[in-house]
């Protein structure tokens, strides 16, 4: 009768030992998987830069997924380059919203001749597809275009849909107050960097959204926690020794950690400091809102 009782401690203790080491192996790969499926902003696929002289289309080379800015007007000092730079990186890192930087000599060397620079900018807005159409499944679109055509006297913030018209007063102020003034003055570089600054702020009361939750993040927890209440028992039943319950505890918190790691990147990989990796060009478009100004 005791060998039996011996036997049936050993095999319950062989398997709680076999479903533990299959549930620590799920849970190293749910680790893996959240590092790699739930990562957000995956770049995207850059398409073909159209021909010069297509028929409805700007002819501006769009710039690298994280270069922010085409100066063709050669409007932009050295060092106000870099300081946007650093203030776009830190946005779309935070935020997921870029601001992208655009100087011209005139529309119509670029293929706007005619245009309003209303239009321009929107077209400009949808062919480079500025901002991130989704995020984690959620509609995001927050793109933010600034252009300025020095011959044509125009500037112009173009919004994406995202943001609903809800910040085109503001996008007036900052034209008004941070960006004419300092063009009617002759200092572009100044005038630009005061916008991309206020731009900066206007979008910072943005939150990124919380990825959803994995299918298979409950199962896990479900089971850690069956198999933790049949341990106990079992350890309980069969009166085991002080280094079992030690075994038994080590393994444990082994899960443990490894279940609140793959809790914590799952809460975490749609917001906070650098929580976007992705680029500037995701599929966004206009939705005709923003700020025109002329000096």
């Amino acid at each position: 009768m005791q060998n039996a009782k011996v036997k049936t401690n050993r095999a319950i203790a062989a398997n709680g030992c076999v479903a533990a080491l299959i549930l620590v192996s799920l849970l190293a790969h749910a680790r893996t998987l959240t590092a790699q499926e739930l990562r957000p902003g995956v770049l995207a696929e850059r398409p073909e830069e159209p021909a010069a002289g297509t028929a409805g289309r700007i002819t501006i080379a769009r710039p690298g997924e994280r270069d922010f800015i085409v100066d063709s007007a050669d409007l932009i000092s050295s060092a106000d380059e870099q300081h946007i730079r650093q203030l776009a990186t830190k946005l779309l890192n935070e935020k997921a919203t870029p601001i992208i930087v655009v100087t011209i000599e005139s529309m119509a060397q670029y293929g706007g001749a005619g245009m309003r620079i209303e239009t321009f900018a929107h077209l400009l807005f949808d062919q480079w597809a500025i901002g991130q159409a989704k995020l984690d499944g959620q509609l995001w679109n927050t793109g933010i275009l600034l252009l300025v055509s020095r011959d044509d006297r125009k500037a112009r913030i173009e919004l994406g849909a995202g943001w609903k018209h809800e910040q085109d007063a503001l996008a007036q102020q900052i034209m008004n107050e941070q960006i004419v003034p300092r063009f009617r003055q002759g200092d572009f570089s100044g005038g630009i960097v005061a916008g991309v600054e206020a731009l900066d702020k206007m979008a910072r009361g943005l939150e990124l959204p919380k990825p959803p939750t994995p299918w298979w993040l409950p199962v896990l927890v479900v089971g850690a926690v069956a198999l933790l209440i049949f341990t106990v028992i079992s350890l309980i039943r069969r009166g085991a020794s002080g280094w079992a319950w030690l075994f038994w505890g080590a393994l444990f918190s082994l899960i443990g950690y490894l279940l609140y790691s793959l809790l914590r990147s799952s809460m975490n990989s749609g917001g906070g400091g650098g929580g976007f990796s992705g680029g500037s060009f995701g599929g966004g478009y206009s939705g005709g809102g923003g700020a025109t100004g002329s000096w």
